[in-house]
């Protein structure tokens, strides 16, 4: 599969992977643990990786579901 193509393929969960990041950083900012002692969200660094990778599996089950159902409604015409 060429580079352009995969990017094609993938957009959602690119999308998704950049908003999740950004709301993980958000979710640190406001929420995040003032002690220190909460070994994930005392750094701004592990909710940005958790943020992305939610927000990546969303995009990829969101994208599954698309195109299950633009199978399915091709399928039926």
């Amino acid at each position: 599969m060429e580079l352009k193509n995969l990017g094609r393929s993938k957009r959602l969960q690119f999308i998704t992977l950049v908003f999740g990041a950004i709301g993980g950083l958000l979710y640190w900012k406001f929420i995040g643990c003032k002690s220190g002692t909460c070994p994930i969200k005392s750094v701004w660094y592990w909710t940005v990786l958790w943020g992305a990778v939610f927000g990546y599996l969303l995009g990829d089950i969101t994208s599954d579901v698309i195109q299950k159902r633009s199978k399915k409604a091709e399928g039926e015409k």
